[in-house]
């Protein structure tokens, strides 16, 4: 298993930067443009548990597969969002977004990523993996929430 763990400050409300995480799929696509459709399979009242089936395009690919919320927070100065799902049945990912309220105008992202391969030969590739994905995704998310709540660093 590889995991990652960066964090980012981000010029905007936390509720601002929430919004991305946990609004509509146009909100996600915006930091997450790969998205195609996301569309709810189970939907839980403590929405942990809750299913949906993402379609993600990957080069000239679509990818379909089902995430599951499971972890969920939405409080006033925390907020936190853990999903799972498996990928083309060769990788279980889990994605974990927590955001922390440093003050009315800054938000704290940390992005936590793991991946396990499900087949044995899969385990080599991890070995070569980087963090450039998730430092790309961290400054996209950035660039696109401060541009969109006004703020710019």
């Amino acid at each position: 298993m590889k995991k990652w763990t960066k964090a980012i400050e981000i010029n905007a409300p936390i509720e601002h930067v929430w919004k991305y995480l946990d609004g509509s799929v146009e909100n996600m696509q915006k930091i997450m443009p790969q998205v195609i459709e996301q569309k709810p399979v189970k939907i839980t009242e403590e929405v942990v548990g809750s299913i949906y089936r993402q379609k993600f395009k990957e080069g000239k690919r679509t990818e379909e597969y089902d995430i599951e919320t499971l972890e969920y927070t939405n409080e006033a100065d925390e907020k936190k969002v853990k999903v799972g799902f498996i990928l083309a049945k060769m990788f279980e990912i889990t994605a974990l977004y927590e955001l922390n309220k440093i003050n009315d105008t800054k938000t704290s992202l940390t992005y936590t990523v793991t991946t396990r391969p499900l087949k044995w030969y899969l385990k080599f590739l991890l070995i070569f993996a980087t963090d450039k994905t998730v430092v790309e995704f961290l400054e996209r998310f950035k660039k696109v929430a401060e541009a969109e709540s006004g703020r710019y660093t």
